[in-house]
C-alpha cells in the first residue's frame, strides 16, 4: 500500500519542476559540480587511509624479528599496538607497546565536514536543475544560499588547517621518534629501530582538497552574491547621484 501513498508525496515536489541541464555550464552550477567532486575526494582520501608502522627488534631469543602497529581513519593511535617480537615476551621484557595520541576529533570533523557539503551539493544542484526559475524569482533561496557558502568556506578553512597541523603531529606519532619512548625497547639486551610507516602522501592529497574546497565556496560566495538582491541595492547607490 505505501506505492500508492507515493506519488501523493512527490506531487507537491514536482510542482513547478523544469529541467534546465544548461545551468551546470553556468558558473553558479559548475562550480557546484566541483564542489561535490571534491568533497567525495577529501572524504575518501582522508576516511579511507589506513596504514601501518614497523619496528625491528632484536631481544631475548629474537633477532631482527619486525612487529607492527596498524592504524587507520580516524587515528585513534592510542589503541594501535606493537605486540611482542615473540610468544614468550622476549622472555618477560616485553609488554604491548600502544602509539600515542587520539587525533579522531580533528579527523572526523573534516571528514563529517566533506559527507555533509557533499550532501548539500546534490540538494543545491537539483534546485538548480530542477528549480532554477524559482530560485530567481524567490530571493530567500539565494540568500540562503549565500549563508550557506560563508558558513561553508569559513569551515574548510578551519577544519582543513586543523586536519593539517593534525596530520604533521600524526606523522611524528608513527616515526622514528616513537623509538625512544617505548620502555620495552631499553631492556637489557634489547634493540629496536625504526623499519618503516606506510607512506601519507594521500593524507596529504586530502589537505589539498580541503584548500581547494575552501577557495571554490570562497569564490561561490561571491557567484551567489550577485544574485541577491543585496548586490542590486548596492548598484542602485553607486550609480546614485
Amino acid at each position: 500500500w505505501p506505492w500508492f501513498l507515493l506519488p501523493a508525496l512527490l506531487s507537491p515536489v514536482m510542482v513547478g519542476l523544469r529541467m534546465d541541464l544548461s545551468v551546470l555550464l553556468e558558473p553558479l552550477g559548475f562550480v557546484k559540480v566541483l564542489e561535490w567532486l571534491i568533497a567525495i575526494f577529501a572524504f575518501a582520501t582522508c576516511g579511507g587511509f589506513q596504514g601501518e608502522t614497523a619496528l625491528l627488534v632484536s631481544c631475548k631469543g629474537v633477532v631482527n624479528k619486525t612487529i607492527t602497529a596498524a592504524f587507520a581513519y580516524p587515528f585513534r593511535l592510542n589503541t594501535a599496538v606493537f605486540t611482542a617480537p615473540d610468544p614468550k615476551g622476549c622472555g618477560g621484557t616485553w609488554t604491548d607497546v600502544y602509539l600515542m595520541g587520539d587525533f579522531s576529533s580533528s579527523a572526523q570533523l573534516f571528514v563529517t565536514l566533506a559527507a555533509l557539503v557533499f550532501l548539500y551539493s546534490i540538494a543545491a544542484l537539483v534546485v538548480y536543475v530542477g528549480y532554477y526559475h524559482v530560485y530567481q524569482e524567490n530571493n530567500k533561496f539565494p540568500l540562503t544560499d549565500l549563508a550557506v557558502s560563508v558558513l561553508t568556506a569559513f569551515l574548510w578553512l578551519v577544519s582543513t588547517f586543523v586536519w593539517a597541523k593534525t596530520l604533521a603531529d600524526i606523522k611524528v606519532s608513527t616515526g622514528a621518534s616513537i623509538i625512544p619512548g617505548i620502555e620495552s625497547c631499553k631492556a637489557p639486551g634489547t634493540t629496536c629501530h625504526f623499519l618503516s610507516v606506510t607512506s601519507m602522501r594521500v593524507l596529504n592529497v586530502s589537505v589539498v582538497f580541503g584548500l581547494l574546497s575552501m577557495i571554490l565556496w570562497a569564490g561561490n560566495v561571491w557567484l551567489i552574491y550577485k544574485d541577491t538582491n543585496l548586490h542590486n541595492q548596492w548598484n542602485r547607490i553607486s550609480e546614485s547621484p
